[in-house]
């Protein structure tokens, strides 16, 4: 699952996974690690939400994500964070340029 990360965020290309049950469909960001989980932070545009706030940003637990899948569908690359700044990482292992 980890190569198909960092391929999708290297190709900037959209992943289709699911988490917590529900399909979800993002931009993946960055893949890092916080307090020890390996993590992907992405720009959640379809699928399913809990919360309902679609798109969004969101982290997904790579533990917790299954049946990953590269799309087809591209996106342009970093995009503008509300706040300014994305929140801390432990360590980056990939970022979209």
């Amino acid at each position: 699952m980890e190569k198909l990360i960092l391929e999708a965020i290297e190709n900037k290309q959209l992943i289709e996974f699911y988490y917590r049950n529900l399909l979800r469909i993002a931009e993946p960001h960055i893949y890092g690690v916080t307090n020890g989980i390996r993590q992907v932070l992405g720009y959640q545009t379809g699928g399913q939400s809990s919360n309902g706030r679609l798109p969004d940003w969101r982290r997904f637990d790579l533990n917790q994500m299954s049946r990953l899948a590269i799309l087809a569908q591209t996106f342009p690359g970093r995009r503008p964070v509300p706040s300014g700044k994305h929140s801390s990482w432990d360590s980056r292992i990939a970022i979209v340029d």
